[in-house]
């Protein structure tokens, strides 16, 4: 088992894990996104998230930022199924063992249709303070839907907190809703880290190569 010195270590090595599990980059704009645009680099952050030290990572990184803003003040962190519950189970789980346990809850895309028939799964009622969780944003339409859900069943939303900012948009829709947002890893970081792999260095070559023939 790694040991971390600092939460900046933590990071770093959080970013590894993404470029090892989770990033993926091709020349030409292969990948669709929810919001039907075409991309030609993809998160697919599950590999990385449902990861044990990426567990570990995100838990920890999220649960230092989460007690570093005394003005939240919550209960409980929880998004959009599918992409947040691991998310929003690392950051309940470490913080039991910190000794400030948050709940972990669910906000289901179609009602349960039976039983209870609820849109929120979770140890949460009316008047909970909650964060919504995303594990990456675009253009901000899942972090909005969990929001605009939360509040329908009477939760009292603080703020996003987000594992990756694709940085086209997302931020700046949530915070059009009146709600801080505070981002773990941008584009930009993840970008930066894997130009200096080397399969980043090799397609940056292949790339001014491709353009000087055109």
């Amino acid at each position: 088992m790694r040991r971390y010195r600092s939460p900046k270590a933590m990071k770093q090595r959080l970013v590894e894990l993404v470029l090892e599990r989770s990033f993926k980059f091709t020349e030409e704009p292969t990948f669709k996104l929810a919001s039907g645009k075409m991309s030609n680099f993809y998160f697919n952050c599950k590999p990385a998230t449902l990861n044990p030290e990426g567990m570990f990572l995100i838990g920890n990184l999220f649960y230092g930022l989460i007690k570093s803003k005394k003005k939240w003040n919550v209960k409980a962190v929880g998004g959009l199924t599918l992409g947040a519950d691991p998310v929003a189970d690392a950051i309940a789980y470490t913080s039991y063992l910190k000794g400030g346990p948050l709940e972990a809850f669910v906000v289901r895309k179609t009602p349960k249709k039976h039983g209870t028939m609820l849109w929120i799964e979770g140890n949460v009622r009316e008047g909970d303070k909650v964060l919504i969780v995303e594990d990456v944003i675009t253009t901000g339409g899942s972090s909005k839907e969990a929001i605009l859900r939360a509040r329908e069943c009477g939760l009292k939303v603080m703020g996003v907190i987000v594992l990756i900012d694709r940085q086209e948009g997302g931020r700046e829709e949530i915070e059009a809703m009146g709600l801080p947002i505070e981002v773990l890893l941008t584009k930009e970081e993840i970008f930066k880290a894997y130009k200096k792999t080397g399969k980043g260095a090799k397609e940056q070559r292949h790339k001014g190569t491709k353009e000087k023939k055109t």
